[in-house]
């Protein structure tokens, strides 16, 4: 939103605020940050443009480099509709039909709601354009062969919106909401078998090898392996400050997320994302070394 109109609403009053905040655009920037989409878009550590790519992700298969997703018409997404945009989240497919590599977590995003893709398209399209061309893709074959992807998608994706648990509160079900669509979680804490589909008896249970070449730990409620000791100001304080039980703080990826992510989330909605990841079903499976304190806290 424009400077000049915030200080317009300021000037009409709370009401004119309230009204605003029902905007698309508005409503959008929400999930963009519940979605994490400035950490894999931008390069930070090369001073790269917002949101214009070129960010290296270090995977098993190769190395990946996101893509510029500012409205520029050329290098971006400034050509697309918003149709276009839809089947990007909802189905992993670029505008031309081709499919994209699941390092893009479109196996989350399929879950996001019409409303939420709606709102997210509509801040997408207030960006500044950045005319920066994508880099190609580092991955040695069969990983690099995007026609390959069709036969990932078919063993390993299902596309369609978060269906509520009908045995769950809503507080829960918007946590899962938030965990597995918007925050997309799982994409990191599951580990995956050879072909880069996820072990779906270890859901959540932390990886050896995660983004970027480093172990990423296990966060079900196990008390050996996982958080299972963790209170829950524990956990909230991780989410909101990235301090950890034992006083140090998170880093790397983690660290991104907190800053771009989980610190900027309503209260509701940390405390529906609290709830849910409390009550994961325990899985024992060891990660990374537990400190002398026997907590599993690394991150």
């Amino acid at each position: 939103m424009r400077p000049a109109l915030i200080a317009l609403l300021v000037l009409l009053g709370p009401a004119a605020m309230a009204q605003t905040s029902q905007l698309p655009a508005a409503r959008g920037k929400y999930i963009f940050d519940a979605a994490g989409c400035a950490a894999c878009h931008t390069d930070t550590k090369n001073k790269g443009k917002r949101l214009a790519g070129g960010r290296a992700l270090k995977t098993p298969f190769g190395v990946f480099y996101s893509p510029n997703i500012t409205p520029d018409p050329q290098y971006g997404i400034g050509g697309w509709t918003e149709d276009d945009f839809r089947r990007a989240l909802r189905d992993g497919t670029a505008p031309d039909g081709s499919h994209y590599f699941p390092v893009f977590p479109y196996g989350s995003y399929t879950l996001m709601s019409d409303g939420d893709i709606g709102d997210l398209w509509a801040y997408m399209r207030t960006l500044p354009p950045a005319a920066q061309a994508n880099k190609p893709h580092a991955a040695s074959p069969p990983f690099g062969w995007r026609f390959l992807v069709s036969l990932w998608k078919a063993l390993y994706f299902t596309p369609g919106p978060y269906r509520p648990n009908p045995e769950k509160d809503q507080v829960w079900n918007r946590g899962a909401y938030v965990a597995t669509a918007l925050g997309h979680c799982g994409e990191c804490h599951t580990p995956r078998n050879a072909l880069g589909g996820f072990q779906a008896d270890r859901i959540f249970a932390g990886a050896a090898e995660g983004p970027e070449g480093g172990s990423i730990p296990n966060i079900t409620p196990d008390r050996k392996t996982g958080i299972g000791r963790w209170s829950k100001d524990d956990l909230k304080t991780m989410l909101t400050d990235g301090m950890l039980p034992d006083g140090d703080f998170v880093g790397g990826g983690m660290g991104e997320v907190v800053d771009n992510t989980t610190s900027r989330l309503t209260g509701p909605d940390l405390e529906a994302l609290m709830t849910y990841v409390r009550s994961l079903p325990p899985i024992v499976h060891q990660v990374v070394k537990p400190k002398p304190s026997g907590k599993q806290d690394d991150w």
